[in-house]
């Protein structure tokens, strides 16, 4: 039963990297607008899919009371992050932001140590200092770079989801339903970002708009699915494969937008994915001696 459910978050993680690949995407596209007007936008859609889940599925929009602490600080979390990530999808080269975003799972598996009190393994910290090295390669800090800001909010983007998913982890332990967090958040956010997109919207075309409710279309799938697959299994079971993203993010880069990520670029790709592929074969080997 465990292999099967490591099966299904696999299938949902790879699913969630493809629709928030193209997420990214569509909020590129979408050109000069403010990342919290773009934020509202995306998650209003992905607060309306939400709503029809719980609506046609009967279980209303209840949740524990308990909860609640739990259910305001992934909205934060998730708010800042996303923030910070569309942010840095404007500014850097599409597959650089998507790779700092998913830097994700390494400050989870932080977070989870601290709070869950998840024990954190040697290998494990090896792993989490070699991806740290290989956002260095990304960032490329130095006076001259002129996008070095954008690369570090682009990381902190990355900060925020990790502690957010942390959250998920806990939630869904706390027998949380799934579209519940998703309402929850996505309304969260649209309430926390429609003062501030008020006061600075700028005016949108048609073809805008358009790109803006896609990206939310495919944020909410994406969301779903990567909700559904910490439900299934545990972070340090399938987070590898949420690297996929990079490799779908590379591809729409370079067809829409003639983006080649550098050769620093690269080395930081494969310092973090290896660090992931390393971190993940190390507790396959630990889950096939315990069986």
């Amino acid at each position: 039963m465990k292999i099967k459910h490591q099966y299904k978050g696999i299938i949902m993680i790879i699913g969630s990297a493809f629709f928030f690949s193209l997420m990214a995407l569509f909020v590129r596209l979408s050109g000069d607008l403010p990342s919290i007007q773009k934020s509202f936008f995306r998650n209003i859609i992905a607060a309306v899919f939400a709503a029809s889940i719980l609506i046609k599925s009967g279980t209303g929009f209840s949740f524990k009371k308990e909860n609640l602490p739990f259910l305001i600080l992934r909205s934060i979390f998730g708010t800042a992050g996303l923030i910070c990530n569309f942010y840095a999808i404007d500014k850097l080269v599409l597959a650089d932001a998507n790779m700092l975003n998913k830097m994700s799972p390494f400050f989870a598996l932080i977070a989870s140590a601290i709070f869950l009190k998840e024990k954190i393994k040697p290998h494990q910290i090896a792993v989490v200092l070699a991806a740290l090295a290989g956002t260095v390669f990304i960032i490329k800090p130095s006076f001259s770079n002129i996008l070095l800001g954008p690369a570090f909010i682009g990381l902190l983007g990355g900060l925020g989801a990790g502690l957010a998913y942390t959250t998920v982890r806990y939630l869904g332990k706390r027998g949380e339903k799934g579209p519940v967090i998703v309402f929850f958040f996505s309304a969260f956010s649209c309430l926390a970002c429609l003062p501030f997109m008020i006061l600075d919207y700028v005016p949108m075309t048609l073809y805008q708009l358009l790109m803006l409710i896609l990206a939310g279309i495919m944020a909410a799938f994406g969301q779903f699915m990567v909700t559904s697959a910490y439900f299934y299994a545990p972070a340090n079971e399938i987070s590898v494969y949420d690297y996929t993203a990079v490799i779908f993010s590379t591809v729409w880069g370079f067809v829409f937008f003639d983006q080649i990520p550098d050769i620093y670029s690269f080395t930081g790709y494969f310092l973090i994915c290896g660090a992931a592929i390393v971190n993940f074969m190390k507790n396959k080997k630990k889950d096939n001696i315990s069986q």
